[in-house]
């Protein structure tokens, strides 16, 4: 099925919450078969409406004909990355999600497209950059044809095991 112009890119909203909270679950399930507290993941995309500095997320959704609702078949969260030598930001695309009854269609080339034809029209944009987990074959296949190439750099990180209580807001 062609998706023509029956595919919209736009920012979410809070009306979005459970959704983005069901894709972004699902994501770290396939991706790191990692199980996500739902509770915690859902405060976590909260907060993003709450703080904008933090971030935006962003669906695809789809109407296949004027009879139908739309239904939401993808989402992605953009972050922030100040980047001295550059004296602009980079955005991270983040949180990729597209439903599997809807890859292999062009969603995430559609929603890849309208970011980065966003962050272009921002004169205080550098670039954009995103990270994929080391065994995620397909998805780098994907990201190569849309125009990412890898970089020279590589993500390393200190985890901190998070106590269940734990909030953004939670003031030391």
């Amino acid at each position: 099925m062609s998706l023509g112009n029956s595919l919209t890119i736009r920012p979410a909203t809070l009306d979005d919450l459970d959704t983005l909270t069901t894709f972004s679950a699902a994501m770290a399930m396939e991706t790191e078969q990692r199980a996500l507290d739902h509770t915690r993941l859902r405060l976590g995309t909260r907060a993003v409406f709450e703080r904008p500095e933090r971030g935006r997320f962003y669906v695809a959704d789809l109407q296949p004909d004027l009879s139908a609702d739309r239904v939401t078949v993808g989402q992605l969260l953009i972050t922030y990355e100040w980047s001295d030598w550059r004296n602009a930001q980079f955005w991270w695309i983040q949180s990729v999600f597209v439903h599997p009854d809807w890859r292999r269609k062009g969603v995430y080339r559609s929603m890849h497209g309208a970011i980065l034809k966003l962050a272009q029209s921002r004169s205080g944009v550098c670039g954009v950059r995103l990270y994929v987990e080391g065994d995620n074959h397909i998805a780098k296949c994907v990201y190569e044809r849309v125009g990412l190439s890898p970089s020279s750099y590589q993500v390393y990180e200190s985890d901190f095991v998070l106590p269940k209580t734990h909030s953004a807001d939670t003031k030391s």
